[in-house]
C-alpha cells in the first residue's frame, strides 16, 4: 500500500507503530523506500565506471524490496559492495544508485551484465522476469540470488534448472523464513521429535488493489507471489526422503488466490494447512502465526517476534525486541564461503530448486481446478516433464 498520500496522523501513527516493530533504521529506510517509489529526475544523475575491486555485486530490480532488503542490508553488512543496478525504469534505478553510492544505474541489462568483476546478481524485478533474468547471468557465468517467486510457471521452472546444470553457477532463492533466528529454532525442536506433525500457517496478507501488477495474468497473483512462502517453509521441515508424494488439497469460495486453505499431506504422515487472507489494509503489514505439534514438542510462533515451545513440563518463551523475517540472514548467504564447495551439494541445490518450485505451482493449479492434486519428488517430477513436453523451448 501506498502511504505517502494519508493524512499527517496517519502517517504518524505508522512511523511509531513501526519503530516499535522494526527500530529506528529500519523504520526510517522503509520510510524512504515510499518516496524513492514515486522519484522521478529532471536530469539523472552522473555514475561512474570505475570500480573497485570490492565492487562485485548487481541488483535487477530496483522496487521497493532492493531498496528497503537487498541494498540496505549487504550496504550495512559490508560496505559498498554494489557495483551496479539495473531496472526497466530508470528513474528507481537511478534513485536505488544515488542513495547507496552505487557507481552505474541503467535501464538496460547488458550494461550490468558486462561490469567487470561481477560475480553475483540479485533479481527482484517482477515476478514473470525473474527466471528469464536468471537464466541470462547464469549463462554470463554468474551467480543468481531470486528473490521470490523464482518462477511462474513450469517451462520457466524445467529451463532454469536446465541453466543451472550446464553451468554449475550457484542459485540462492529469497525464502527468508527458515533462515529467520526462530525458524531455525522451531526446525531444530522439531527435528528432535520423531513421527509425523501437524503445522498450522494463519496468514493474514496485506491489501493489494485489483489493478496492481501482482493480478496481471502473466505474474502468477497472489498464490505465487506470497503463499509460496509458506509452502517453501512447510517443505523444508520435512525430510526430503520422508516428503514424498504430497497430496494437495484446496479450499476456495469466491477467489481461488486470496481467502483460502489448502491442506497438504505428506508420506510420512504430516499434515499441514495455510490459511491465507487479505481483507484490507494490515496497519502492521503481514501478520502471521504458526501453530505445530510433533511428538513431545508443541509451539507458536507469533509474527516473527515471540515464540513459544513446550516440550512436556519445560516450556520456554523466546522474545525478539524487534520482528525478524530473516532477511537479513537470507540476503548474505551467497557470502558464506562454505557453500556448495562439491558437486554433491550443487545437485541437491538444484533438487530443491525444483521441488519447492514444483510445489507452489502446484498448489495455484489445484487451487484454480478446485482439485486435489499429487506431487512427486524431482527424480520423477522432472524426467516426466521433460518426457512429456520433449523438451519444448530447451536444447540441451
Amino acid at each position: 500500500m501506498e502511504y505517502t498520500s494519508k493524512s499527517t496522523k496517519y502517517k504518524l501513527k505508522k512511523v511509531l507503530r513501526y519503530i516499535k516493530l522494526y527500530g529506528i533504521r529500519r523504520t526510517f529506510i522503509k520510510v524512504r523506500g515510499q518516496y524513492h517509489m514515486k522519484k522521478k529526475f529532471n536530469k539523472l544523475p552522473k555514475f561512474n565506471t570505475n570500480l573497485t575491486s570490492k565492487q562485485h555485486i548487481g541488483i535487477i530490480g530496483c522496487g521497493n524490496f532492493a531498496f528497503c532488503n537487498i541494498a540496505y542490508y549487504l550496504n550495512n553488512k559490508y560496505g559498498k559492495i554494489i557495483a551496479g543496478c539495473m531496472d526497466i525504469d530508470i528513474n528507481k534505478a537511478a534513485s536505488l544508485a544515488r542513495f547507496y553510492k552505487v557507481p552505474v544505474f541503467s535501464d538496460k541489462l547488458e550494461d550490468l551484465l558486462n561490469l567487470e568483476n561481477l560475480k553475483i546478481v540479485y533479481i527482484a524485478s517482477n515476478h514473470a522476469s525473474h527466471a528469464e533474468y536468471a537464466i541470462k547471468c547464469l549463462e554470463k557465468g554468474l551467480d543468481v540470488y531470486i528473490e521470490k517467486p523464482h518462477v511462474v510457471n513450469e517451462d520457466q521452472l524445467f529451463r532454469l534448472v536446465n541453466a543451472g546444470k550446464k553451468c554449475k553457477n550457484r542459485i540462492y532463492l529469497g525464502f527468508n523464513r527458515p533462515e529467520s533466528k526462530f525458524g531455525q529454532i522451531i526446525k531444530k525442536y522439531l527435528n528432535k521429535e520423531s513421527g509425523p506433525g501437524i503445522y498450522n500457517w494463519f496468514v493474514s496478507g496485506h491489501h493489494i488493489d485489483p489493478d496492481h501488477w501482482y493480478y496481471h495474468p502473466e505474474e502468477g497473483g497472489r498464490v505465487l507471489g506470497n503463499l509460496c512462502h509458506w509452502t517453501d517453509f512447510l517443505l523444508r521441515l520435512i525430510p526430503e526422503t520422508q516428503a514424498y508424494p504430497i497430496e494437495i488439497v484446496p479450499v476456495s469460495y469466491i477467489s481461488n488466490d486470496t481467502d483460502i486453505a489448502v491442506t497438504f499431506k505428506f508420506n510420512e504422515g504430516t499434515i499441514s494447512v495455510i490459511t491465507f487472507s487479505a481483507k484490507g489494509d494490515n496497519f502492521e503489514g503481514v501478520r502471521e502465526k504458526f501453530n505445530a505439534h510433533k511428538g513431545e514438542c508443541q509451539l507458536s510462533l507469533s509474527d516473527f517476534q515471540r515464540l513459544t515451545v513446550d516440550v512436556l513440563d519445560k516450556k520456554k518463551t523466546y522474545k525478539l525486541i524487534h520482528r525478524d523475517q530473516g532477511h537479513q540472514n537470507s540476503l548474505i548467504r551467497p557470502f558464506d564461503k562454505d557453500n556448495w564447495k562439491d558437486d554433491s551439494k550443487y545437485l541437491k541445490n538444484l533438487t530443491y530448486v525444483w521441488n519447492t518450485g514444483w510445489l507452489f505451482l502446484k498448489t495455484q493449479e489445484a487451487l484454480n481446478s478446485n482439485k486435489k492434486i499429487t506431487v512427486h519428488p524431482f527424480e520423477e517430477e522432472y524426467k516426466q516433464y521433460k518426457i512429456t513436453n520433449n523438451s519444448v523451448g530447451m536444447k540441451k
